[in-house]
C-alpha cells in the first residue's frame, strides 16, 4: 500500500463533521424523548459524581470518589451545574457527544494519513454509523470519550511513526501529543493505564531500532513516559491521601472486585471466563462481533478486521503500528480472566447482560482494519466495486442491529428500566416533601430519585458525607428532618436498630417489589 498526503481537504473535514454532528445530535433527541439516555444505572451515577462536586455537604474533590477516574467528571461539570440540565441528564450527555464527532475525525484522519481518501471514508463510515456507538454517545456513559482520546493518541503516535526518520522535530511534537491524549485517556478508563503501558513498549521498541541521534526525540520520548506515568501516579497518590490506600480504586467495597464477590451465589461461583483467558477470549471476541452485528453476519466485520491485521503483519510491516489498536482485546481478556469483570449476553451462559459494551472497545481496529483490506483488495480488483462490497456488508451489519435492536440499549432497558421507575415513583414522593427540608439517604444505586425530584444534595445526608453519615447512622432521627430507608441499604438497618422519634409517612414500591420508606423525625 502505498503511503498518500496525510492531508485531506478541510471539505472532507466539514462535511464529515457534519454527518457525525446530525448523527449525533438525532440520536440524542430520539433516545431523549424515549426516557432512554438514563438507563444505565452507571450514567446517572456519573452525573451526580459531577454535581456533587459543587453541590454537596461536603464539597471539594474528594466527591469524586475512588473507582471512577476523574475527567468524565470534571468535564460535565459546567454543564450539570444548570438544574434543568442535570434533572434531564442532557448536560453530561454533551460532552459524550462531541467525543463522537471528534473520534468520527480522528478515525478519518487515521486512514487518510496513510491510505487513499476512499478508505478514510470508509473507517469514518463504519465508526460513525455503529448503532451500539449512537446510542451509548447519547448518554453519559464513558465510551465515546475515551474511543475518541484512544483514537487521536494513535493519530499522533501514528504521524510520529512516519516521521522518526525524516523530521525529527515535528515527530518530538506528535509524540507529545499522543502524550497528551493518553494522559487524557488514563483519567477516563484504566483501559488508559494499559494503553500507556503498551504505547510505551512500542515507544522503546522504535527508539532502539531507529536509534535517533537528535536529542529533541529523546527528550520527547522521556517527556511521554513522564506524563503517562504521573497521569496514573496522581491518580494513585490522590486514593492514598483520601482513602489512606493506593490501590483503593482496586481494592475497596465499591471497586470491580468487590462488586464480582458480592455477586457470587452458590449455585453461580464463578462467572464465564474467570482464571480462563482462552474462555475470556471467546466471549470478548464475541460480544465485539455482537456490537457490529447480529445472527450470520455478526462475524464479518470483524473477520475481516483480522484478516486484514494479518495481511498487515506480513506483507506491509510500515502499518505494522496500527496494530496497537488491537490492544483492548488483551486488556479485556485478563480484565475478564484475572481482573473480576464478567460479560454477559444472552447468545451464551448464562444468558443474560452485563457489560456488553466493552465489546465497542474494538470497534477503531474494526474501522480501520476493514478500511485497510478496501485499500489492499482494490489493487487486485476495481476500487469501487471493492467499495460498494464493504459498505454493502457495513449495511447489512448494522441493520441486523437496528433490527434486533442495539445490544446496548438491550442491556440498559433490562437492567435498568426498573430502577428507572423505581427512582421516578421515589422522586415524586420526594418532591412533596417541605422545600427545605433535609433529607438522610443511601445514594448509591438511587441517587436518580434525588435527580428526578430536583432536591439539591446539600440538603442531603448521604454516605460521601464523612463523618456526618457515620454519626448520622446511630440516631437517624437526629440527622436529618426526613429519613429514607430502602432495603439492605444502610439507614434500612440503622432505623431499625434506632427507630425511636421517626415517624412513617409515605411508602414507595413497584411492580419489581423495590420498596423505600419514607421517615418523617419527631425530633
Amino acid at each position: 500500500m502505498a503511503e498518500v498526503n496525510e492531508g485531506a481537504s478541510t471539505r472532507d473535514y466539514l462535511l464529515l463533521g457534519i454527518i457525525a454532528a446530525i448523527i449525533s445530535t438525532f440520536a440524542f433527541i430520539f433516545y431523549f424523548h424515549q426516557d432512554k439516555i438514563l438507563l444505565y444505572g452507571d450514567a446517572v451515577a456519573h452525573i451526580n459524581i459531577a454535581r456533587h462536586v459543587f453541590d454537596s455537604r461536603t464539597p471539594g474533590i474528594l466527591e469524586f470518589g475512588t473507582v471512577w477516574l476523574p475527567l468524565p467528571h470534571l468535564l460535565d461539570m459546567p454543564f450539570v451545574a444548570n438544574d434543568s440540565l442535570w434533572r434531564s441528564g442532557i448536560g453530561a450527555s454533551i460532552p459524550s457527544m462531541l467525543a463522537f464527532i471528534a473520534g468520527v475525525l480522528g478515525i478519518f484522519r487515521l486512514v487518510r494519513g496513510l491510505v487513499s481518501r476512499a478508505a478514510a471514508w470508509i473507517a469514518a463510515l463504519i465508526y460513525a454509523l455503529n448503532p451500539n456507538l449512537i446510542y451509548m454517545q447519547s448518554t453519559a456513559m464513558t465510551e465515546a470519550l475515551y474511543l475518541a482520546l484512544f483514537i487521536w493518541a494513535m493519530v499522533h503516535f501514528s504521524k510520529f511513526v512516519r516521521e522518526a526518520r525524516s523530521n525529527s522535530r515535528r515527530a518530538g511534537k506528535s509524540l507529545e501529543y499522543c502524550a497528551m491524549m493518553i494522559a487524557a485517556a488514563s483519567l477516563v478508563r484504566y483501559d488508559g493505564w494499559f494503553l500507556a503501558f503498551c504505547i510505551t513498549v512500542a515507544l522503546i521498541v522504535i527508539m532502539w531500532r531507529f536509534k535517533p541521534r537528535e536529542a529533541v526525540l529523546w527528550r520527547a520520548a522521556i517527556n511521554f513516559v513522564l506524563l503517562t506515568s504521573l497521569t496514573a501516579g496522581l491518580w494513585l497518590a490522590y486514593n492514598h491521601g483520601a482513602y489512606g490506600r493506593v490501590l483503593e480504586f482496586a481494592q475497596g467495597p465499591y471497586s470491580a472486585r468487590a462488586i464480582a464477590e458480592r455477586s457470587k451465589t452458590p449455585t453461580f461461583p464463578i462467572y464465564p471466563g474467570e482464571n480462563s483467558p482462552r474462555t475470556a477470549a471467546l466471549y470478548f471476541l464475541k460480544v465485539a462481533r455482537l456490537n457490529s452485528g447480529e445472527g450470520p453476519v455478526d462475524f464479518w466485520l470483524l473477520g475481516i478486521a483480522f484478516a486484514a491485521l494479518l495481511a498487515t503483519i506480513y506483507f506491509s510491516r510500515r502499518h505494522l503500528h496500527l496494530s496497537l489498536l488491537w490492544i483492548p482485546f488483551i486488556f479485556y481478556v485478563l480484565s475478564i480472566a484475572y481482573g473480576s469483570v464478567p460479560i454477559f449476553f444472552p447468545q451464551w451462559w448464562p444468558f443474560s447482560y452485563y457489560n456488553v459494551r466493552y465489546g465497542l472497545e474494538l470497534l477503531p481496529a474494526i474501522a480501520v482494519f476493514v478500511a485497510l483490506a478496501y485499500q489492499l483488495l482494490s489493487n487486485f480488483v476495481s476500487a469501487r466495486w471493492v467499495a460498494a462490497g464493504v459498505l454493502l456488508l457495513m449495511g447489512w451489519s448494522y441493520s441486523t442491529v437496528w433490527a434486533n435492536k442495539p445490544i446496548c440499549l438491550r442491556e440498559a432497558e433490562v437492567n435498568g428500566a426498573a430502577r428507572m421507575d423505581f427512582d421516578a415513583r421515589l422522586g415524586a414522593e420526594l418532591k412533596k416533601l417541605t422545600p427545605s427540608a433535609t433529607i438522610m439517604m443511601y445514594c448509591g444505586e438511587h441517587s436518580g430519585a434525588l435527580q428526578n425530584a430536583g432536591l439539591p444534595f446539600r440538603r442531603v445526608l448521604r454516605e460521601g458525607n464523612h463523618p456526618a453519615w457515620e454519626i448520622g447512622l446511630n440516631e437517624p432521627a437526629k440527622a436529618a428532618d426526613y429519613v429514607v430507608a430502602i432495603p439492605e441499604d444502610e439507614v434500612f438497618y440503622a432505623v431499625r436498630v434506632s427507630p425511636q422519634k421517626l415517624s412513617l409517612v409515605a411508602t414507595v414500591e413497584t411492580s419489581a417489589n423495590t420498596r423505600a420508606w419514607i421517615y418523617r423525625s419527631l425530633h
